[in-house]
């Protein structure tokens, strides 16, 4: 019985993440308005009253999408919570942290960088997707001050950097609207990306500038 429920518990997951990975493609691929939700039934190879079942509709479905685009996995972990990140705070100088910060950086942007265009673009006509995120702090600027403000205490930093600059200067080089710039429109590897961006961190907030 017990395993019956988990195989049932996987199979749910596995469809829910289908959906979302459908959903994921077609917005960006359409844009947010133009994609139906039978279409995103189509390529999950599920009846759409199934994404109803599991999402009750577009929006919430939206949201969903970018709170996994953003952690890679659907688990209730805020960013500030996860090993990574609490690895970057703990690391013993100012340019490891940067490299540990840039490492998932990285990744977080290859998987949420075109998302966040196209849900820029849904919320200036969507009144309804305005309201998902309202008007407070923009969370990757409260993570950027985080670390920052860890950078300034670790061996290595630069002293005459203020925290709020230092965060000002993280938040920008490590922003999906400059990493779609060079990736996308300019034709950079992730990983070239990940190499220009660490070195222009270093050069701005390193004693040695690397």
């Amino acid at each position: 019985m017990r395993a019956g429920k988990g195989g049932q518990g996987k199979k749910a997951q596995e469809t829910r993440r289908r959906i979302i990975d459908a959903a994921g493609a077609l917005f960006v691929e359409q844009g947010y308005g133009a994609t139906k939700l039978q279409e995103i039934a189509d390529r999950a190879g599920v009846a759409v009253q199934t994404i109803y079942f599991v999402f009750r509709n577009k929006t919430t479905l939206l949201k969903e999408l970018v709170d996994v685009a953003i952690a890679g996995d659907d688990e209730p972990v805020a960013t500030m919570d996860r090993p990574w990140f609490t690895e970057v705070l703990a690391a013993p100088t100012a340019e490891s942290a940067l490299t540990g910060l840039l490492d998932d950086t990285r990744r977080t942007l290859e998987r949420v960088a075109a998302i966040n265009e196209m849900v820029h673009a849904a919320a200036a006509t969507d009144p309804e997707i305005r309201e998902l995120w309202g008007d407070r702090t923009d969370p990757r600027y409260t993570v950027m001050s985080t670390v920052a403000e860890s950078l300034t205490q670790k061996p290595g930093f630069r002293s005459s950097v203020p925290a709020d600059e230092a965060a000002d200067i993280i938040y920008a080089v490590l922003s999906p609207e400059l990493y779609l710039v060079l990736t996308r429109d300019r034709a950079w590897t992730p990983v070239k990306w990940e190499r220009w961006a660490h070195r222009t961190l270093c050069s701005q907030l390193l004693d040695n500038g690397l």
